[in-house]
Order: C-alpha cells, then sequence, then structure tokens
C-alpha cells in the first residue's frame, strides 16, 4: 500500500510524462504532418500542443494539491483554461477551412504511414496514463485527478480518430478519409474548447466530469 506522499509524487511525474509526451507527439505529427501532407496528422500534431497548456495546468494543479490539499482551481489554473479553450477553438476554424479545401481540391497525403505509428504509440501512452491516473486519483480519493484521467480519454479518442482515418487511407486511398478525419479532429477540438471555458467559469475539474 503506498502512502499518501508517495501517491502524490507518482502523480506529479504522471504529470509532467503528459506534458512532455504531448511535446514531443507534437513536434513529430507536424514534421510528418507537412512532409506527406496529411491534414489530419498535422491537426493532431497542433492538438497535442495545446493539449501541452492544459497539461501544464494540470502539473500545477497536482503540485498545489501536494502543498495545500485544495482542489479549488486558482487563478493561474482559471488562465491556462482560458488560453487552452480559445487555442482549441483557433484549431477547430483553421482545421474545418483547411478539410474544406482539400475535399473540394482533391487534394491527399503522400502516405499516412507516420499516422498509424503515432496513432498507435499514443494509443498506449494514453491507455497507461489512465489507467495509472485513475488508480492514483480513487486511492487519494481526488476528483481532480480522477478528471484528469477523463481529458487524456479526449487525448485518446483522438488517437483512435487519427488512427481509422491512416489505416483508411492506406488500405483504400481514398483522398478524402484524411480531410474528413480532421474534420472529426477538429469536432473534438471544438468540444475540448468549450469544456475548457466551461471549467473555468465553474468548479468542474476536467474533461467529462460534469
Amino acid at each position: 500500500m503506498r502512502s499518501k506522499e508517495s501517491l502524490l509524487k507518482f502523480a506529479i511525474f504522471l504529470a509532467v510524462v503528459t506534458v512532455f509526451y504531448n511535446i514531443l507527439e507534437g513536434l513529430a505529427a507536424v514534421y510528418f504532418g507537412l512532409e506527406d501532407e496529411t491534414l489530419a496528422l498535422f491537426g493532431f500534431g497542433l492538438d497535442s500542443f495545446v493539449e501541452v497548456i492544459s497539461g501544464i495546468g494540470i502539473w500545477h494543479m497536482v503540485l498545489r494539491i501536494t502543498k495545500k490539499g485544495d482542489e479549488h482551481k486558482d487563478h493561474f489554473e482559471k488562465r491556462a483554461l482560458k488560453i487552452t479553450g480559445s487555442a482549441f477553438y483557433l484549431l477547430t476554424v483553421g482545421l474545418i477551412i483547411s478539410s474544406i479545401y482539400n475535399l473540394i481540391t482533391g487534394a491527399h497525403p503522400e502516405t499516412t504511414f507516420w499516422g498509424i505509428v503515432i496513432a498507435g504509440l499514443s494509443i498506449f501512452v494514453m491507455w497507461w496514463l489512465i489507467r495509472e491516473k485513475t488508480k492514483v486519483g480513487k486511492a487519494l480519493k481526488s476528483d481532480a485527478i480522477i478528471a484528469d484521467a477523463n481529458c487524456t480519454r479526449a487525448c485518446m479518442q483522438l488517437s483512435v480518430v487519427l488512427m481509422v482515418s491512416s489505416l483508411g487511407y492506406e488500405l483504400f486511398e481514398i483522398g478524402s478519409i484524411d480531410a474528413i478525419g480532421s474534420l472529426f479532429i477538429a469536432g473534438i477540438s471544438f468540444r475540448e474548447g468549450r469544456e475548457s471555458f466551461e471549467k473555468a467559469e465553474n468548479q468542474s475539474q476536467c474533461c467529462g466530469d460534469h
């Protein structure tokens, strides 16, 4: 049985892993998205960078809980949520416009191989993070940490969308599959943006906890 101090340290470790993994994932996805002209992978990468902002807020939250035991959001976390929400909305608009343009012009990726690789790795990492955050949250009886696990589920949903669209293009070579996949990513980004602003205005902690 882990001590409370040990559990809180592990919660901080999970928050740090989330932030740095999203940075690396974002760099790889944006690079290969541009290189292979796959809009879904590029949008996925930009979403990962937005998740970094959210992750920093969660990191700060866990540190605050460790020091004070208070799960109510402070000014820094509310500011981070509003910045995250605005970034998600901008990403949504950009992806919708780009997707419609690609559908009209018939643009298609050179390959979506790296989309499959990155999505596969992301699904595994997100599954592990969800499992560990949920276990820690339940052990600490922390609604905030459990809610953070729910936020990570949204990242996993994005990874599944990327996997489906990337596999679909590689199997059938229908260019519109990539654009349709990016539209789904835009839809999830819009939902995350809306939830970020809702969280900033009230005491709900994270995605899917209301």
